[in-house]
């Protein structure tokens, strides 16, 4: 699991690459709490390159949601594969995010 950080005009994309689960929760947390401290206004997530996301993995991704919404901040959430945007379906997790289909039109709706 690997989390990489790309600073755009006036926002960052973070590309996160492999499995978000119990064991790299808690790594994709760390890699967000820098952004988050320094209240980082707009973030992409890419997550075309994550394979699998548990209920520790979702609960992370909310967690980074909340903290972002208490200053002001917006998070948008692009590139899902089918099998990962079905989990946001049915966990009703796709009203609260803003989710876009890919990275540009992420961008763009900011």
């Amino acid at each position: 699991m690997a989390v990489r950080i790309d600073p755009k005009k006036d926002l960052i994309v973070c590309h996160i690459d492999g499995e978000i689960d119990i064991n790299s929760s808690p790594m994709v947390k760390k890699s967000f709490d820098k952004l988050i401290s320094q209240k980082t206004p707009k973030i992409v997530i890419n997550l075309s390159k994550v394979t699998y996301v548990d209920s520790s993995g979702l609960a992370t991704l909310v967690e980074i949601l909340k903290n972002m919404r208490s200053y002001g901040g917006r998070m948008r959430l692009a590139c899902m594969s089918p099998k990962i945007k079905s989990l946001f379906e049915i966990t009703k997790l796709e009203k609260l995010f803003e989710i876009s289909a890919d990275e540009e039109t992420a961008i763009s709706n900011f």
